[in-house]
């Protein structure tokens, strides 16, 4: 099967791949900053939105509710998710750092900055799409969480998964990688492909790329992460996906 070109007039350079600046960009085509008022708003889909607030305002209780953990002991607050809660695109992140546990809110700082331009170089506003973590908490220090800790939490985001249910599943860094298929492996031998994954019966489509706080640390693999880029705005527009 040949692969199919998104935009011929569009040259892409290394000194772009390279640049955090904000003409890290994917098509000439500009992005859509009007706010759109049918994501869970309208009449057709008011009554499901209601039920999934209801349900991932129960999920944050049970994961409130989790005793001798080090993770929940040492964080401030319990972070979730956010976004929109109707997307067809469902991001994960490895775990909360510090102004994400101060504030309950996924992806600030630099890392959330970089994710931001990452989103509008495929013409996604994060906003716009659902952001969660495969873990909850912030841990300790910023280290790694453990394997025990990754699959204690990986239950908490499966139910979220069902909550959401997502036309395709962003896994960002090892962590997420981990929870949500087992692999413990290096990153840059996973990353790139297409995968899917079965949670509650239902099968999701899921790529793993890197986490932005390991490409500000290693900016050399933004080339990497620029590939998948393009791999996701494909497959978005493969199965005609609204993501505005």
């Amino acid at each position: 099967m040949s692969k199919k070109v998104i935009n011929q007039n569009t040259n892409y350079n290394s000194e772009l791949l390279n640049s955090l600046d904000s003409n890290f960009i994917f098509s000439d085509n500009p992005i859509n900053r009007l706010k759109n008022n049918t994501n869970g708003l309208n009449k057709d889909n008011s009554f499901d939105k209601i039920d999934k607030d209801k349900q991932l305002n129960e999920l944050k209780l049970q994961i409130n509710s989790i005793n001798d953990c080090n993770l929940k002991d040492n964080s401030q607050k319990t972070v979730l998710g956010d976004g929109n809660i109707n997307s067809p695109i469902m991001l994960v992140g490895e775990a909360p750092g510090t102004e994400e546990d101060n504030t309950g809110r996924t992806f600030l700082g630099e890392a959330g900055s970089l994710l931001e331009k990452m989103l509008s170089a495929i013409n996604i506003r994060k906003e716009n799409i659902y952001t969660t973590y495969a873990v909850n908490f912030r841990p300790p220090e910023d280290r790694k969480p453990t394997s025990t800790e990754i699959k204690r939490y990986s239950q908490f985001l499966q139910k979220q998964i069902s909550i959401i249910k997502p036309k395709i599943i962003i896994l960002m860094g090892s962590t997420a990688m981990e929870s949500l298929t087992g692999l413990n492996s290096k990153i840059s031998l996973e990353r790139g492909k297409w995968r899917e994954i079965i949670v509650k019966n239902i099968s999701y489509k899921v790529i793993i790329t890197f986490n932005p706080s390991y490409l500000l640390r290693v900016p050399e693999n933004k080339k990497y992460s620029w590939e998948d880029l393009k791999m996701i705005k494909q497959k978005i527009i493969d199965l005609k996906l609204n993501v505005l």
